[in-house]
């Protein structure tokens, strides 16, 4: 980097594999740290199914996971000033029934 490259002006060549591309669906998330990381467990939970995986762990840095939540709070104002405000579930109650029919065999 010259003296006159900031960090800002530097290029970065990113790939995104094919497998990576498709994603991972996740409907919940489970948060935790300690002194040096945080981690982040993405979950699919399915309806009427009392057991369910962590799909994708994603470990930060502190710096990195307030960088995240910056740049998340930024998305979801932008997303809310075209799509209208987004409805708060309760912070606790993970929805089992998703809302649907009870299934019966």
């Amino acid at each position: 980097m010259d003296e006159k490259t900031t960090p800002e002006q530097v290029n970065i060549n990113i790939e995104l594999p094919e497998d990576v591309a498709e994603g991972i669906y996740s409907n919940l998330a489970i948060i935790t740290h300690s002194n040096s990381e945080f981690i982040l467990d993405f979950i699919r939970i399915m309806p009427g199914v009392p057991k369910a995986k962590v799909k994708s762990r994603v470990l930060l840095t502190p710096q990195h996971a307030k960088r995240l939540m910056k740049a998340l709070k930024d998305n979801v104002s932008k997303f809310e000033a075209m799509h209208g405000h987004i409805q708060d579930t309760e912070a606790n109650a993970i929805p089992m029934n998703f809302g649907g029919p009870t299934a019966k065999a």
